[in-house]
């Protein structure tokens, strides 16, 4: 008896799941994509990550070790 009423109430959980799921991806409550804002955010980040490498000048640094491991990756220099 207890082994069927456990199954009962997983079963339940899982088509709760899949009903919440399905609701997210077709209803009324569905993420309709990034608006312009989170799209501006994230270029602020990019483009202060740009200037921190190249105020640190690690533009140079970055460059010579992405050369050495594609020139140990490919056998050569």
């Amino acid at each position: 008896m207890v082994t069927k009423d456990w199954k009962l109430r997983a079963t339940v959980r899982v088509e709760t799941w899949a009903s919440t799921v399905s609701d997210r991806m077709r209803g009324r409550k569905r993420d309709a994509g990034a608006g312009f804002v989170e799209y501006a955010g994230l270029m602020i980040i990019i483009a202060g990550i740009f200037t921190l490498i190249d105020q640190l000048g690690l533009d140079g640094l970055i460059s010579g070790a992405i050369g050495d491991a594609v020139n140990q990756v490919i056998g050569g220099g």
